[in-house]
């Protein structure tokens, strides 16, 4: 009769779990993603371009060809804030150019503002740092009564019109810049209960 010795088979039942084990390992991985602006950022500065666009009144006749001059035109999402305004254009009637040299007119564009403010205020206790013996310093948790947090996004834009020959000013050149903003702020009652108001993200979209 055969003994079998405990813990004989203990190696080969190791041999067999160590590939499972290792495939549940590379499924709990969790990849994470940190961009240096956030998507609220984003929508915060896009949306206040487009609130801009909307108070601007331009009155180019239909079939005009139009070169947009951009070297005056530099601030964070600026592709979006152009490629905007040239829509803009464009669903006026304009004749949009490659170059100068093939345009009418010169729309020359030009940032003033394209970026977000944040505020806050709290009605309770905020986070602390105190000392601790033997320990350092430590954070106390925030214990809010009532709590706000707002960005507003800002866009000022600047358009001059031009003759693309002779350099004149055409008459129906803006005379000012346009503005437009745009708000995202977040309330927090009791620490435990928050709701937003937000005119940069669609209803539902959230």
């Amino acid at each position: 009769m055969s003994v079998r010795k405990r813990g004989s088979a203990l190696p080969s039942v190791r041999a067999a779990l160590l590939p499972a084990l290792a495939l549940l390992a590379g499924c709990s991985t969790v990849r994470e993603s940190e961009p240096p602006r956030t998507a609220t950022e984003e929508l915060l500065i896009s949306s206040a371009v487009d609130h801009a666009l909307a108070g601007l009144q331009l009155n180019i006749p239909a079939a005009t060809k139009v070169w947009v001059d951009t070297d005056y035109f530099d601030a964070y999402d600026q592709k979006y804030a152009i490629g905007a305004i040239r829509d803009y254009l464009e669903h006026r009637g304009a004749r949009l150019m490659p170059d100068r040299g093939s345009a009418e007119v010169v729309v020359e564009i030009r940032s003033g503002a394209l970026s977000t403010n944040s505020s806050s205020w709290i009605i309770g206790v905020p986070t602390l740092t105190l000392p601790v013996p033997t320990v350092g310093p430590a954070q106390t948790p925030e214990l809010a009564l009532l709590q706000e947090q707002r960005d507003v996004g800002v866009a000022k834009i600047g358009i001059t019109i031009y003759d693309a020959k002779t350099g004149a000013l055409i008459p129906y050149s803006p005379s000012a810049p346009v503005f437009g903003l745009s708000h995202n702020t977040d309330w927090t009652l009791l620490t435990l209960f928050g709701w937003k108001r937000t005119d940069a993200i669609p209803p539902g979209a959230e």
